[in-house]
């Protein structure tokens, strides 16, 4: 075996880094081998149920299967420079003769590689990835409903628009994250395995029994999951491209949440603070910095992410009834889910700590005093007639900003205005007064959408 290898000498960052072991139960290489082996046991299984062997054969194999290390899979692959069968000869060397002939009977390579793939794919997303995304929503739910009212400038193009609440803000990305774990549930419940032979058409599965698409099925039913509705030597690729889309798309509403809480700790802005703790240094010559890291490392690993999607794409095509083209690309898939794992845990942990700055959201509410209620007075001012709101109003957003005074002292000042301003209601006059009386129903909107996916998901 040799020298056992340190972690620190790894290559991918993913493994001395990101690594997280509740993923790694299933994406892991030896998680693979595991998949593997259980997918050979329930072959095992429906050819004994089928009578192609006794009781005691089946239980000889099941036991030998538990007896697999992925060590000696790895050496007998050295020695055959072959993966599965290695896989098929460490459990025959732990069985008797007469059960040496019955193991991986009826199956080709990737009857149990694409098996084992669909259900190690499908349980890492039910059990790890979405889990991780529920865990973020419930904390984003709380931020939401605790800030619903909590009037904030919304930004568009980087620039003061008109006032939503911070509360609104979160509540977009649970509705967006919501969205993205019911597709993520429907994509991993469409991966499907096979057990259809060389090429896909039941050829040696059909020496034996005249159901073989039901032999296909016994042994698929065990696993959990169904057959794909036609294969080749592997199953058709498009449910994995699917999922792995859902999973990319997740993947960008967490860097884009990330990124605007990212800007939101500018300096100039400071409405949040990331947690930092009293030992943590965020520059090694700048003791007072105090980076946002945590959402910078979210965005970054998205940056990982969304190439990796082209290989997967490119993965699509296979030719004939199969080539070997996507036998090293296909084992990186794993990564991808990985990394949206670590993101949406270190988002988990980032959101639920952060301190909104209640003073500065205020400060940069009013910061140029009052101009953001330009938009409610052009709106009013037409509604009442006014045949050239739009003009008049910019005209005295131009006075404003030259005299450097209060939009609303402009307002009320203006003669041609104070006609208009008689004639609105108290509802209007208050929105062309006071930034802080401006917000539509962003509140109440904040509360329905975070109340609507803390029922739904169970909260």
């Amino acid at each position: 075996m040799g020298k056992p290898k340190d972690t620190f000498d790894d290559i991918s960052p993913i493994d001395y880094r990101y690594w997280d072991e509740e993923t790694a139960k299933y994406l892991s290489e030896k998680a693979f081998v595991k998949y593997k082996i259980l997918v050979e046991i329930s072959l095992a299984k429906a050819l004994y149920e089928r009578g192609m062997y006794s009781e005691s054969v089946f239980r000889e194999i099941k036991a030998a299967c538990g007896q697999v290390t992925v060590e000696e899979v790895y050496d007998e692959e050295k020695r055959i420079h072959h993966d599965v069968r290695a896989l098929v000869n460490c459990i025959r060397a732990n069985v008797s003769a007469e059960a040496k002939p019955y193991i991986h009977l009826t199956a080709t390579s990737y009857d149990i590689v694409d098996t084992a793939n669909a259900l190690r794919y499908k349980q890492a997303c039910e059990n790890v990835l979405v889990p991780a995304l529920i865990n973020l929503e419930e904390v984003l739910i709380s931020l939401a409903l605790k800030e619903a009212e909590t009037t904030q400038v919304g930004r568009t193009h980087g620039q003061h628009a008109v006032p939503i609440t911070f509360g609104f803000a979160v509540a977009g990305y649970i509705s967006r994250i919501g969205k993205c774990i019911k597709a993520l549930n429907l994509r991993s419940e469409e991966l499907t395995g096979k057990f259809s032979g060389a090429t896909g058409a039941y050829n040696a599965s059909s020496l034996f029994f005249d159901d073989p698409e039901n032999f296909e099925q016994d042994i698929l039913s065990e696993l959990g999951l169904f057959a794909s509705e036609h294969s080749t030597q592997i199953v058709p690729p498009e449910a994995f491209t699917r999922l792995f889309s859902e999973i990319i798309i997740v993947a960008g509403v967490l860097a884009n949440l990330a990124d605007d809480m990212r800007n939101l700790q500018r300096t100039e802005i400071a409405e949040i603070q990331e947690d930092f703790e009293e030992t943590q240094v965020g520059s090694s010559t700048m003791p007072q910095k105090q980076n946002p890291i945590s959402f910078e490392n979210v965005k970054s690993s998205w940056k990982i992410v969304v190439p990796r999607m082209i290989t997967v794409y490119m993965d699509q095509i296979s030719e004939h009834q199969r080539d070997l083209t996507n036998s090293a690309s296909s084992r990186t898939y794993s990564e991808i889910i990985t990394y949206v794992v670590y993101m949406a845990k270190r988002l988990t942990q980032a959101m639920g700590s952060i301190k909104v700055n209640k003073r500065n959201i205020k400060r940069n509410l009013s910061m140029q005093k009052g101009l953001i209620l330009a938009e409610p007075l052009h709106v009013v001012l037409a509604a009442l007639g006014h045949p050239d709101a739009h003009e008049k109003v910019k005209t005295l957003v131009r006075k404003a900003q030259d005299e450097n005074c209060n939009f609303h002292d402009v307002i009320i000042c203006d003669s041609e205005i104070q006609k208009y301003l008689e004639k609105m209601t108290r509802e209007q006059q208050k929105a062309v007064s006071s930034v802080f009386s401006y917000s539509g129903i962003a509140a109440e909107k904040s509360k329905t959408i975070a109340k609507k996916w803390k029922r739904e998901l169970g909260l």
